[in-house]
């Protein structure tokens, strides 16, 4: 799976996106270090071990790099930047469920906004699944010649 990048400096406003979904009674934030292991589960019952690696990484970092969307207490996606590599965004995921209400896309330009606040220029995306998801949602375009990027040498 190849790898995207993101012109952080050229984002379209996120403002509308956030109002959508905040009117659904979701609401968008970092996750806490005492609520690293509910975000952990959560990855770990709904996608993967590895990304449960991420996870945890994304949580001890200063500040937070993972953001979770939260409806009546309980969690219904997250997304991850600054784990696997520096300037990288992901892994995210959304609940089957909550599929379709615009956390996902929330959620990833809670990311990258975040990267831009950290200085970066632009953000990668790697390892895409959803190619058509990413270049309409924020421009991301592909990188050619990234397939398998850093992902050649994954240990079990």
């Amino acid at each position: 799976m190849i790898d995207m990048l993101v012109r952080l400096y050229d984002l379209p406003d996120s403002r509308d996106l956030y109002r959508k979904v905040e009117e659904q009674g979701i609401v968008l934030r970092r996750a806490r270090a005492f609520e690293k292991h509910t975000v952990a589960d959560f990855a770990r019952t709904h996608f993967s071990a590895k990304w449960v690696s991420e996870v945890e990484v994304a949580i001890t970092r200063q500040p937070v790099a993972c953001f979770v969307a939260t409806k009546d207490k309980a969690i219904l996606g997250f997304s991850c930047h600054d784990t696997t590599m520096r300037g990288f965004f992901g892994p995210t995921g959304v609940s089957e469920g909550a599929r379709g209400t615009g956390i996902g896309k929330a959620l990833l330009f809670k990311s990258l906004e975040s990267l831009r606040e950290l200085g970066y220029a632009y953000a990668f995306i790697g390892g895409v699944g959803p190619r058509e998801f990413y270049a309409k949602a924020c421009g991301a375009i592909e990188i050619h010649g990234s397939d398998p990027g850093i992902y050649g040498d994954i240990l079990p």
